[in-house]
């Protein structure tokens, strides 16, 4: 177990230095933070002046070296609109957007579980075909169009809901909703398609021949051997809860960590979008970290068979 530990931790280490290279090439390839930042009309004697300040000035692959050096000593650089640490704007964000990921993430599954469950159970009557329709139709909406829909009903027409800002808890109703509703449509296909599997599988034919009751053959046999499939898709779900928020922030005006994304892009705030692919980066690879370990402590036949595979 030690071994697959470590085998993992190191993919997972491999693949966040990827994700922060990646970014810090393309951004330093996309623009000239000192135009956005100075505008087009600063003399050319301020724009050599910020790149000088900023390091810019260098080649890449000397900023990049720098970079990772005061990474590795925990310096993640500031913010070049304002000269704040780059961790410290982000983290002013990230309780707001967990104010919202988190409960849209508990609505998933409270939503997406039982109605997969219920259509797999009533396989090919007017209940799976209800659930399957209306997940297929969560499935392909965007989060902004649906976002829109929930406002316009909400807000605009019946005027029950804020439909932007943060000001008060009724604020954080509607981006919970979309990411709620859009993200159980998703948890409802799989634990369906996990579901209709093991139920087929000879060993559920076998608990039912026995005289088991149907209940308990589905809690105590088919629920834990679909759990695997169903486990992979919220593990991701769990790592996505910063990137999933970016666009739903954006349609609200939730002033989060998705929307600083987007401003901070817009500026070529550099050190601030490197913090945010950074945060997003490590909660990703923890969260499929977490599960790949919890897939070796469900199955031990899944370790054994990736041991092997870095043997």
């Amino acid at each position: 177990m030690l071994r697959y530990t470590l085998l993992r931790i190191l993919r997972a280490l491999i693949t966040v230095t990827l994700i922060v290279s990646l970014a810090f090439v393309i951004l330093r390839l996309s623009g000239d933070p000192a135009i956005i930042i100075l505008g087009p009309e600063a003399p050319p004697e301020a724009y050599a002046a910020f790149r000088t300040n900023w390091g810019l000035d260098q080649p890449i692959w000397i900023q990049y070296l720098k970079y990772f050096g005061a990474v590795s000593q925990g310096d993640l650089g500031n913010s070049m609109r304002d000269g704040r640490s780059a961790l410290q704007v982000v983290g002013e964000r990230v309780p707001l957007t967990l104010a919202i990921t988190i409960p849209a993430l508990f609505l998933k599954i409270l939503i997406g579980l039982p109605a997969g469950i219920c259509a797999a159970l009533y396989r090919n009557t007017y209940i799976d075909r209800l659930i399957m329709t209306v997940s297929v139709m969560g499935f392909t909406v965007p989060s902004f169009v649906l976002g829109l829909v929930l406002a316009l009903i909400f807000a605009v027409k019946l005027g029950w809901l804020p439909s932007g800002g943060s000001d008060t808890w009724q604020h954080a109703i509607l981006p919970i909703l979309t990411m709620g509703l859009i993200g159980a449509a998703v948890i409802a296909r799989f634990t369906r398609s996990a579901m209709l599997e093991v139920l087929g599988q000879p060993y559920i034919r076998s608990a039912s021949a026995k005289g088991l009751v149907w209940r308990e053959v589905v809690t105590s046999h088919a629920l834990p051997n679909a759990a695997i499939p169903t486990l992979t898709i919220v593990g991701f779900m769990v790592g996505s809860l910063v990137a999933g928020a970016v666009v739903v922030e954006s349609v609200f005006s939730w002033p989060g960590v998705g929307r600083l994304l987007v401003t901070a892009v817009a500026n070529r705030d550099l050190a601030v979008v490197q913090v945010i692919l950074l945060f997003i980066g490590f909660t990703m690879v923890f969260a499929n970290l977490t599960v790949d370990l919890l897939y070796g402590w469900v199955d031990p036949r899944l370790r054994t068979k990736q041991l092997q595979a870095g043997s």
